[in-house]
């Protein structure tokens, strides 16, 4: 792919991503093709129809995650700014906002979108594992506590929040998140229950998945 054509895929993307999340799977094509400053015929010629279109956005979205993952292991030698460079990075790369507003419109069993989800979890529960291990993460900090609250920092505050707004407001909230998963002295016990991904995805419908 000639460098011009894979900037087009990498704007049509990040356009759809943020349209798909403001709008749903229903959104505009023409729109997205709009926002990434290319003709529709464009976005046709790299996506043949909305549901390749949907798939690829999620399946970029999962695997970024994981590279998120990998370089935040690779680039931070204390597990817990590894664990939290990766929660910046995901709230960046909206993963937690894209997801939930194609649920139901996208087969998470695919084999490719389940291959990338299964990677993308291993490598945050090894995050959570390494940094509970050295200590500096809290013993009771479960896998569903990252991705629930990655979910809930993802979405929009109600208001007229500026988009800029937002995007701080959400890393601010992050790094509470991480300041309160710190591990230190008289802590008081979290409430409600400690889910690894199994119990997750028990309490989750079945056409649900939250890998």
């Amino acid at each position: 792919m000639r460098a011009d054509a894979r900037r087009n895929r990498e704007r049509l993307l990040d356009a759809a991503r943020d349209v798909f999340v403001e709008r749903g799977p229903d959104a505009s094509l023409e729109e997205i093709a709009r926002r990434s400053d290319v003709g529709i015929a464009t976005l046709y010629r790299h996506f043949v129809d909305r549901n390749t279109l949907m798939h690829t956005v999620v399946l970029h979205a999962l695997t970024s995650t994981a590279e998120a993952a990998e370089r935040a292991r690779r680039e931070h030698a204390d597990p817990l700014e590894a664990l939290a460079a990766y929660i910046h990075a995901v709230i960046d790369l909206r993963t937690s906002a894209v997801i939930p507003a194609l649920l139901g419109a996208i087969d998470l069993d695919e084999p490719q979108i389940r291959q990338a989800r299964t990677t993308s979890a291993r490598l945050v529960e090894e995050l959570l594992e390494t940094a509970q291990r050295s200590g500096r993460l809290r013993a009771d900090t479960a896998f569903a506590d990252i991705g629930l609250v990655l979910v809930r920092c993802s979405q929009k505050l109600p208001g007229p929040f500026t988009e800029d707004a937002q995007q701080v407001l959400a890393h601010r909230h992050a790094d509470l998140l991480i300041a309160g998963l710190t591990a230190g002295p008289a802590q008081r016990p979290l409430s409600g229950p400690a889910m690894d991904l199994a119990e997750l995805r028990k309490m989750l419908p079945q056409n649900v998945d939250a890998s």
